[in-house]
């Protein structure tokens, strides 16, 4: 078997931690120490997040989408796929180069989708964009950590609490979609989103087609 190569790496800004960037033959990876946070090779849930959004908005016209975390990409390619020319798309990426191996090292999964004339790029945190909008986005996309439970930042957290919730659902347009990805259930964030007047949907998806863990989405409308 090929072994890793590690092609680069880089600090999570604010609070330490690095993020590994890694390849194997055509295989990409990128881990936090000795946990992967995501694999080339799996790509199925990130891409129900985009598909069932875009499902939950469809028809409405000039909409905006913010997706928070770009990762390996597959949310964003989905997203456009589905969604028409008048659509806004901005992508808040916190780590500088994750924006600069979409466009080197990782170019033929994302596929062109950077220089879409619908998409914009923001460089920092999803949370000060959320919470610097009111009535701005027709989907809010989170993508940013392993799930409500922050692993990659401690201040991730912060989106998922009762107050993180109230600023998303402030940031959202009537019938806005909420939607957020993660690796594991969290019955507590499940009660969170209701308490602050989402109406919820928790839906299982597996990794890889058929096959891979299976990973939760948060469905949450803003009525």
């Amino acid at each position: 078997m090929l072994p890793w190569i590690q092609l680069d790496c880089a600090t999570i800004p604010g609070e330490g931690g690095e993020l590994r960037l890694k390849q194997r033959g055509s295989e990409f990876s990128i881990m936090l120490g000795s946990t992967e946070l995501m694999n080339s090779r799996l790509s199925g849930s990130e891409e129900a997040l985009a598909t069932l959004s875009c499902e939950r908005i469809a028809g409405r016209k000039n909409s905006h989408m913010l997706i928070g975390g770009l990762g390996m990409g597959f949310t964003l390619r989905a997203a456009l796929g589905a969604l028409p020319d008048d659509t806004r798309v901005t992508v808040a990426e916190l780590v500088p180069a994750v924006v600069d191996w979409a466009r080197g090292p990782m170019a033929e999964f994302h596929k062109g989708t950077l220089d879409d004339p619908r998409v914009d790029i923001h460089v920092g945190d999803v949370g000060a964009l959320i919470r610097s909008r009111t009535a701005a986005y027709d989907a809010i996309l989170l993508d940013v950590d392993n799930g409500p439970d922050g692993l990659t930042r401690a201040s991730n957290d912060s989106l998922y609490n009762h107050t993180g919730l109230r600023a998303a659902k402030a940031a959202l347009r009537e019938n806005g979609v909420l939607a957020v990805w993660s690796s594991a259930p969290d019955a507590g964030f499940t009660r969170r989103l209701r308490d602050v007047g989402f109406a919820t949907e928790e839906v299982y998806v597996r990794a890889n087609g058929k096959r891979g863990g299976r990973h939760v989405l948060w469905m949450a409308t803003n009525r």
